[in-house]
């Protein structure tokens, strides 16, 4: 039988005449209440030990979560500086790739400007080289009419 606080203030006790109450029945509640109190505590005690046992739980998840979102946010700080470190690593192989192309494009043009000299330097020369070779000409047909006025002459006087 579980005792309230409210039958513990209106327990009364049956008197007997000029005795009192019945050691017995007293006895016999104190007893129960004893026993009732005994297994609030032990309750009590129990409960104490589940409460700190889920205090001392919810602090370790606490701090799981604290370290949880640390690491969160030191992820999301490593990605933001890794896409900064890919976009820089991109921005140089790109100026890199472009200075290069452009080296290259000087370096084609240049090259268009030595065939073109190289060409007009050719033309010179034909030029040249036709103009000597007409003169040659020129100066063998001389020659050869030369000779053959010569050659007539000679037939004359034979």
């Amino acid at each position: 039988m579980k005792i309230t606080p409210l039958e513990i203030q209106n327990k009364q006790f049956p008197t007997r005449f000029f005795r009192g109450f019945d050691p017995d029945e007293v006895l016999a509640f104190l007893e129960t209440v004893r026993e009732d109190f005994e297994e609030l505590l032990k309750e009590n005690s129990s409960l104490k030990e589940q409460l700190k046992r889920a205090d001392d739980q919810l602090a370790e998840y606490k701090k799981m979560d604290a370290t949880m979102r640390e690491t969160l946010i030191t992820v999301q700080k490593m990605v933001e500086e890794y896409e900064t470190n890919a976009k820089r690593q991109a921005e140089n192989i790109i100026r890199d790739a472009e200075l290069r192309a452009d080296k290259i494009i000087r370096e084609a043009q240049d090259k268009l400007i030595k065939i073109h000299e190289d060409i007009t330097d050719l033309k010179g020369i034909r030029k040249h080289f036709k103009e000597e070779i007409r003169r040659l000409i020129e100066n063998h047909m001389r020659m050869l009419e030369f000779d053959k006025e010569r050659d007539q002459e000679g037939a004359g006087e034979i």
